[in-house]
């Protein structure tokens, strides 16, 4: 089984964003992140999934633990916004794009959705949230992968 651990972050919301995944499988880890300079919180929330996923094989078993309840209780609402034409009673559904792709990927994996409660201590959740944000800082855009230690860096000119 892989597991991950996933977030995302925009500054303001909306405003600059980054995620952050990171995967680990038989003892290897592998960190993915990325940003966009005028994105929100949600976007970057769901992509940080959306990326830990398309990073694992297909056929691959797959839990990933992400603080945004949005992401998580949406793959079980997407079944109705399907159903309804991507529709809810307010108008159409936020992040189609994304949502998608995210329903895509894990058409092609066995995937659990964990929610674990975001800045309450969970240590795999707190390296996330720290890379999430230092990808937001960046100022080229998507990188792809950025080492832990290039993050923390780049997190600790801008402050906390």
């Amino acid at each position: 089984m892989i597991e991950g651990w996933t977030d995302g972050a925009a500054w303001p919301n909306p405003g600059r964003g980054g995620y952050a995944a990171i995967l680990r499988e038989d003892g290897a880890e592998h960190i993915v992140t990325g940003s966009d300079p005028h994105t929100t919180n949600n976007r970057m929330e769901m992509l940080a999934v959306i990326v830990a996923l398309e990073a694992t094989p297909p056929g691959a078993v797959v839990r990933v633990y992400s603080d945004s309840q949005y992401v998580v209780n949406g793959r079980g609402w997407s079944v109705a916004w399907q159903r309804n034409g991507w529709r809810t009673r307010k108008g159409l559904v936020l992040n189609q794009d994304l949502w998608r792709r995210l329903l895509a990927a894990c058409a092609t994996r066995e995937v659990t959705l964990v929610w674990v409660r975001g800045h309450a201590g969970n240590g795999m959740n707190e390296r996330c949230d720290a890379l999430a944000n230092a990808a937001a800082q960046e100022e080229h855009g998507q990188r792809g992968t950025m080492t832990e230690a290039e993050a923390c860096r780049l997190w600790d000119t801008f402050g906390s």
